[in-house]
């Protein structure tokens, strides 16, 4: 069965970070956002708004391998790394057409899995299941959830320049 791309949900901004303990908190990557789709037509990527860039992201295509999923769906982002370690925004674009090795998706939700739509499956459930695809090391990565209280995170993540 040919899967098809899913509408992502999106940010919304707010002034403050949310309170309690309802939340997971990751790190905000600066990159592009995008779904990564494996089924029996091979594997495809699309950007967030459901243009097909496989052609642009050959090796991380290659690299889907690595999820050992027969079908699935994944959100998350592509990004590239600047010296620092961090999501490069202004390197993106030239990675994408002279650096592919130098790009990575950094995986955050598992929409499908092998004919099951995992949607109405809580968020940390689908969460588990997909950090247990991911081999660490990889041009895929598993967005880890952050501990702590928000306002602390928030503010040691503007620190370090997220």
């Amino acid at each position: 069965m040919r899967l098809r791309f899913i509408a992502p949900l999106m940010p919304t901004l707010v002034e403050q970070p949310p309170e309690g303990d309802g939340w997971i908190h990751e790190v905000k990557f600066d990159g592009y956002r995008s779904q990564l789709i494996i089924d029996e037509d091979g594997t495809r990527i699309y950007t967030r708004n459901g243009h097909d860039w496989t052609a642009k992201y050959r090796d991380l295509v290659q690299e889907a391998e690595s999820l050992g999923a027969e079908s699935a769906i994944v959100d998350g982002e592509i990004i590239v790394l600047n010296e620092a370690g961090l999501s490069d925004f202004g390197e993106l674009r030239k990675a994408i057409t002279r650096r592919q090795h130098d790009l990575y998706f950094v995986a955050f939700d598992l929409l499908h899995l092998n004919g099951h739509d995992l949607r109405e499956m809580a968020l940390e459930e689908r969460r588990e299941i997909l950090a247990s695809m991911i081999e660490p090391g990889g041009r895929i990565q598993f967005s880890e959830p952050l501990p702590g209280e928000a306002k602390a995170i928030f503010h040691l993540l503007d620190q370090a320049g997220l």
